[in-house]
């Protein structure tokens, strides 16, 4: 749709210097309202394009759907007589009269609607994706596939190159600045298998997920969830949904992220940059070679690790 970035005009301020006048790029930030058999369930802010990757990995991440085969369509739908603004938010439409901010989903036959109860109360921001859950419990959805019981191993050297194939791949980032990314990676062969960005870090992830869902790749098994930014509680929740057992981020966890990865058998690995990294959940699924011969020096030895 081409309205990934716009280009505008800033002044560019050096102290000492003279100020000038340029053209910028941005990354777009525009609402995206999902609704499910036309009843609205959502209203996030995204950056346009793989929408219905994002509504996909969304419905996985609350528990809507598990599999493939439960998701049936979608299509945009938000062109004049849709209701106007979402969430009190004015678009202007394009000369063919639709917003594309407007996305209806078809379940498969048989498939139970959402919960009225997971409508949002208010539409979230980029920042934040849990705003306006109508409980705390609903955040807390038990997911249908057994993370825990993953028997995926990574070599901790392979994970390593994870943040700068991440990086190297996001080339909206290169224009704007202002993208996060998620992807995933074969933890067996290291190889890239789908990356996505967006303004929000949930979507970029929701977005990863529902391009599993479209594939009928779900669940996830043996695969490594890799994140731009940090690790919060939602991410781990999306990973878990997703039967996703490693998350990896090149930045810090929270605290309740940190305690639903371990309740849940998921491994959680913080601060991933250069050689080294924080794992702070299920450390037995990152292997390292020199930690093994360490091991089995000592074990050789009779003495122990220090």
């Amino acid at each position: 749709m081409g309205r990934i970035t716009v280009r505008r005009a800033v002044t560019k301020l050096t102290v000492g210097a003279d100020a000038v006048r340029r053209s910028d790029t941005l990354a777009v930030e525009e609402p995206l309202e999902i609704r499910v058999g036309g009843l609205s369930l959502a209203v996030t802010m995204r950056t346009p394009g793989h929408d219905v990757e994002l509504a996909a990995g969304f419905l996985v991440s609350e528990g809507v759907i598990s599999r493939g085969e439960q998701f049936r369509s979608a299509i945009h739908c938000g062109g004049p007589g849709t209701g106007g603004p979402i969430a009190g938010i004015s678009v202007g439409a394009p000369a063919d009269g639709n917003t594309y901010n407007v996305l209806d989903v078809t379940l498969a036959p048989g498939v139970r609607p959402p919960d009225p109860e997971l409508a949002r109360a208010f539409y979230t921001t980029s920042s934040c994706g849990l705003c306006g859950k109508a409980s705390i419990d609903a955040v807390e959805t038990v997911s249908a596939y057994d993370v825990a019981g993953d028997a995926i191993t990574v070599d901790a050297a392979m994970l390593t190159g994870f943040p700068d194939a991440l990086r190297a791949q996001q080339a909206v980032f290169d224009k704007t600045g202002g993208l996060h990314a998620a992807a995933l990676f074969d933890a067996v062969t290291g190889d890239l298998l789908v990356l996505r960005e967006d303004v929000g870090r949930h979507n970029a992830v929701d977005k990863v997920i529902g391009w599993a869902v479209l594939g009928d790749r779900l669940p996830l098994r043996g695969v490594v969830l890799q994140v731009s930014g940090r690790a919060s509680f939602e991410l781990v929740q999306k990973a878990v949904m997703a039967g996703i057992p490693i998350l990896a981020a090149v930045s810090a966890p929270s605290s309740l992220a940190v305690e639903l990865a371990a309740s849940s058998g998921l491994t959680l690995i913080g601060f991933l940059r250069g050689q080294s990294m924080n794992i702070y959940t299920r450390d037995d699924r990152v292997l390292d070679d020199t930690t093994q011969a360490l091991e089995a020096a000592g074990s050789h030895s009779g003495s122990a690790r220090p």
